[in-house]
């Protein structure tokens, strides 16, 4: 069975999908162990790992270079690989793009917006694809909630259907209501990842720097498992305090010659 299949298995079975962004791979390891179905190495890289001011800074360069990280980190992984902001104009380009990134490492190349053109080409060339619908953060400047009208809701599902008979296989659902996920989910066979979408969609996807709590920002889709950010700081604290009262480095932390080395040394000294 293919790493994609599994999924529109899981999806008639009615066994949520859990996924998480990863981009290195020690995260990635962790999260494989832990059980997580899927690792999607989003363009979210860009502003929670490389300091970019928004989605659209991310290159093509810096993705490949967090899906071959993330790879390393988690060899039998399934990887969803993002392809940055103005790397699918056209079919052909999508394409060529598509390739670079699969190469890196990934198993499924996602892109923002209704182009069932390319996920035709895409499907053509073998490349799964994974959709993404509702808030586009590499095209909606203002991150707010979408499809909260009946029009915009129909077009939305109108436009899941249409990709979904191209051939994609996944679609994600970020910042819409719940019952327009639900009514997706429904119309569609391909398995629907929410992200701020409610709880009726076929799986789950949040930023990894969000789960563990790097920032003091906060977001009501977000759940925070951990309080890293915290720890680092109290950590990095830690650390600076006891270098300045040479308390570190310890005699645990110290290497010693042998003791015949040693002396051989001192005498040998000028």
């Amino acid at each position: 069975m293919s790493k994609t299949a599994r999924f529109f298995e899981m999806k008639r079975e009615g066994r949520p999908i859990a996924v998480l962004t990863a981009y290195d791979a020690p995260t990635a390891k962790a999260e494989a162990e832990a059980g997580v179905d899927i690792l999607l190495v989003g363009d979210s890289v860009g502003m929670n790992m490389l300091g970019y001011a928004s989605e659209k800074e991310v290159t093509l360069a810096d993705i490949c270079h967090h899906v071959r990280a993330v790879r390393r980190g988690a060899p039998e992984a399934a990887i969803i690989g993002d392809l940055p902001y103005m790397t699918y104009e056209t079919p052909d380009m999508a394409l060529a793009n598509a390739r670079l990134v699969i190469e890196a490492g990934a198993d499924i190349v996602k892109f923002e917006g209704p182009r069932a053109d390319i996920v035709e080409t895409l499907v053509g060339a073998s490349i799964d694809v994974c959709c993404h619908l509702g808030l586009e953060p590499q095209h909606h400047a203002e991150k707010r909630f979408k499809g909260r009208s009946a029009q915009e809701a129909e077009q939305l599902v109108q436009n899941a259907i249409r990709l979904d008979g191209a051939g994609m296989s996944m679609l994600v659902l970020e910042l819409i209501p719940e019952e327009v996920a639900a009514a997706t989910s429904q119309a569609i066979k391909a398995p629907t990842i929410g992200i701020g979408a409610g709880r009726k969609t076929d799986g789950q996807v949040l930023v990894i720097c969000d789960v563990l709590g790097f920032t003091p920002a906060n977001y009501r889709h977000n759940r925070r498992y951990q309080e890293v950010g915290g720890l680092m700081s109290a950590a990095a604290k830690a650390y600076v305090s006891d270098v300045r009262g040479k308390s570190f480095p310890g005699e645990a932390n110290v290497l010693h010659m042998a003791k015949d080395e040693l002396e051989i040394f001192l005498k040998e000294k000028p």
